[in-house]
């Protein structure tokens, strides 16, 4: 088991289960899933993430919000956020590029090669 631990915020439930279970089964890494901005904060207070996969329509802060507090602290600002929306447009991807986020993933996904995207992305190697 790999030792990369990620942190998967959608407000969506069934979303949530179906990426936890392919970053762990396929990817072989831990997952932990919130479905809100805030309680995603409030886990970064209190545990350290190697990844965040972040939706951007949410119903407290949105994705953009979380980015902006998120890169406010310093101790929480080198974490690579990989966006995981429905609401990208092509012409957004330059955008999110300038803001340092480390990749956009648009829903539907497919489960499949979701463990390979975010490794691409995040420079890291699957093996399970």
């Amino acid at each position: 088991m790999s030792n990369k631990t990620l942190l998967v915020i959608d407000d969506e439930e069934r979303i949530l289960e179906v990426v936890k279970a392919c970053l762990e089964d396929l990817g072989g890494w831990n997952t932990i899933t919130v479905q809100s901005s805030q309680e995603g904060l409030q886990r970064l207070d209190t545990d350290s993430f190697d990844a965040i996969l972040l939706d951007i329509s949410m119903p407290d802060l949105d994705g953009f919000q979380f980015f902006d507090q998120l890169q406010q602290n310093d101790s929480r600002s080198q974490t690579p956020v990989i966006l995981l929306t429905a609401k990208a447009l092509p012409e957004d991807r330059e955008k999110f590029a300038q803001m340092g986020i480390a990749g956009v993933i648009t829903k539907p996904f497919n489960p499949l090669t979701l463990c390979d995207r975010v490794a691409d992305f995040l420079g890291w190697d699957v093996s399970v």
